[in-house]
């Protein structure tokens, strides 16, 4: 049944001492609602001895004096202290959802923080439903607990008081009566080991539950696409089954122990009763003695229950920050030996015998060296897996190198400020991901202090604004949920227009594959030919215009450059390049002709067979 909640690589065990020294931490800054609650607290617990004080002296004053008055007065002091009591506890707990509202919030943003900063490495290789699930599901879970342990340090005061007045009632009674709260106490502690273990299991389960969701989501249009919605639906449901499975258990330990030790306890009262009815009986104590040590027991049992069965329950709480603090706490794979301010950059790059795996088996560049001179565009070419992609994550410090020495302006990479330093660099991925909101938010989003007219002005240095006029409302078109009511070479024009209101000194484009129309191209042509004139620029190139607007084109073969030239000299060597034109580019060439058919006019055309040349 718990196949698929195994725990992430990044889990770690924390004892229940370090972890509420922790959540401890995090309620230090809050001092002063603290100490209204301790105070507010402290009523409570008065007006909960004073109660069964009061009305067992009333007892025997009635008793003694068979008057109306003491009862009449009973009855005052009653009513007085359960009113009181009511709205202290109001205050208690209206307090206590606001200083709980406030711990859990700055829980949430170090768990948030802590995922946005961690490597690109830690996406690729955890699930971000996962992820999502830590930092709403267990935080949420966690905020239900506090306030439970809030009511257990109320009743924990109540019950050491209770005790010192039994102790004056009858200690001979108050004997037997703590001799059996030792029973009580180690059957909740039982609970403990399978309370934890269940909740774990529990929240993992949600998880895979939040994980699937998010991936269904996401990958909609491609189920849709292959009439696949079926599949889907049959796969959450069985995580969700597996889920409900899990959760089952989950609250069937949970919701026994209170009964089980309630039940127990019960078994105690009785006969502590009995046995103090015949003590006042005997005369040995007054009848409103025997009252109070009835009502003591009772309200002695209820904490001690009360702290057992809760004992259990906080282990979901445990178990939550457990989960939250092995997010916060996992490792970076890139590790910074300073963190220096960075200066404006030249875009001077040199790889030194750097060597690069992303694990032990998947070895990339071996012994790898590159000069890239500032404000040359270089183009990286190869097949699939040669390595070019990786060359890009190290210079924007996504991935961790294993040896060697990667320096930008003469300074080495690891003693850079990372947030300072990809400021400085503009880079357009592969499939070009834009914000929900509007095309203007998008480019925005480089530099946020543009104004719309500036904007427009960026935007119009591309084709003087002709692709703006392909969207229904410009600038201010929504572009929906990941840019998807653009096309996608609508999208890469955003991109490549961000980068160019940023003007960075570093530009990397992972250019895409996907196909567009010749005008789009077009536009995308006047847009690259604008970043390069201004930035030192690395590509990965997949079309044709690309290759032949660098400077140098570097072919890559097994994390190792086998070829270095421009697209005229590598084409004379007839070598590896040669044969990646024609199996990459030659299709794309305005000239290309194959199967006797003529695509250089954007027209098809009968010819003879035969390919022109490169």
């Amino acid at each position: 049944m718990m196949m698929g909640l195994a725990s992430e690589a990044y889990d770690r065990q924390y004892s229940d001492r370090q972890l509420l020294r922790r959540l401890v931490s995090y309620f230090l800054p809050y001092r002063r609602p603290l100490i209204i609650v301790a105070c507010l607290v402290f009523v409570i617990t008065v007006f909960g001895l004073l109660d069964p004080l009061v009305i067992s002296h009333g007892i025997d004053a009635i008793q003694a004096n068979r008057t109306s008055t003491v009862a009449l007065l009973i009855f005052s002091y009653v009513l007085v202290s359960q009113t009181t009591n009511f709205i202290v506890n109001m205050a208690r707990r209206r307090y206590m959802a606001r200083l709980i509202a406030d711990v859990i919030s700055a829980l949430r943003n170090d768990a948030f923080n802590a995922s946005i900063t961690h490597d690109l490495s830690f996406f690729d290789q955890f699930q971000s439903g996962k992820i999502i699930s830590r930092i709403t599901n267990d935080t949420q879970e966690l905020s239900q607990v506090v306030l439970l342990v809030t009511d257990l340090i109320t009743q924990f005061t109540t019950l050491i008081a209770l005790i010192l007045i039994l102790v004056a009632t009858s200690w001979q009674l108050t004997v037997a009566l703590v001799a059996m709260s030792p029973i009580v106490a180690l059957l909740g502690t039982a609970f403990r080991n399978i309370a934890r273990t269940v909740t774990r299991r529990g929240f993992r389960a949600i998880a895979e539950v939040n994980a699937a969701i998010q991936e269904a989501v996401a990958g909609i249009r491609v189920a849709k696409n292959f009439h696949q919605e079926a599949k889907i639906y049959d796969e959450f449901q069985a995580v969700n089954w597996q889920s409900y499975r899990a959760n089952l258990i989950r609250g069937f330990v949970l919701a026994n122990v209170f009964p089980i030790l309630n039940a127990l306890a019960g078994l105690g009262t009785a006969l502590l009763v009995y046995l103090g009815g015949l003590s006042a009986g005997a005369g040995a104590i007054s009848i409103g003695a025997w009252y109070l040590f009835v009502i003591s027991v009772d309200r002695f049992w209820f904490p001690m229950t009360n702290i057992a069965s809760f004992y259990s329950q906080i282990q979901s709480g445990l178990s939550a920050s457990e989960r939250i603090f092995a997010l916060i706490d996992a490792p970076h794979t890139v590790q910074q030996v300073a963190s220096n301010p960075v200066p404006a950059l030249h875009g001077e790059i040199d790889f030194s015998h750097v060597h690069f795996r992303y694990n032990t088996q998947q070895k990339v560049l071996d012994d790898f060296s590159l000069h890239i001179a500032p404000g040359e565009s270089v183009a990286f070419v190869g097949h699939t897996g040669a390595g070019k992609s990786s060359i890009v994550k190290l210079i924007t410090r996504f991935y961790e190198y294993q040896e060697g020495h990667i320096s930008v302006d003469g300074l080495d990479l690891r003693t850079f400020d990372l947030t300072n330093y990809r400021r400085q660099l503009g880079i357009v991925s592969q499939t070009p991901f834009l914000f929900s909101g509007t095309v203007a938010d998008n480019i925005r989003y480089a530099r946020p202090q543009l104004s719309d007219q500036q904007i427009l002005s960026i935007a119009n240095r591309i084709g003087d604004g002709e692709w703006l006029e392909a969207l229904p409302h410009g600038l201010q078109s929504d572009v929906g949920e990941r840019g998807g009511k653009l096309s996608m070479g609508q999208r890469q024009l955003v991109a490549l227009v961000r980068v160019l209101a940023q003007s960075p000194p570093i530009f990397i484009l992972d250019e895409a594959t996907a196909s567009v129309d010749p005008f789009t191209e077009s536009q995308m042509q006047t847009a690259l030919k604008l970043i390069l004139t201004s930035s030192t620029s690395i590509l990965i190139a997949h079309r044709l215009f690309t290759v032949q607007a660098v400077n140098r084109i570097i072919v890559i073969d097994h994390g190792k450059i086998i070829e270095v030239g421009n697209h005229h000299s590598l084409m004379q060597q007839g070598g590896y390049y040669a044969t990646l034109y024609d199996t990459y580019f030659r299709h794309q060439s305005a000239d290309y002709k194959v199967s006797g058919v003529d695509y250089s006019s954007g027209r098809a055309k009968l010819v003879s067979d035969s390919a022109a040349p490169a």
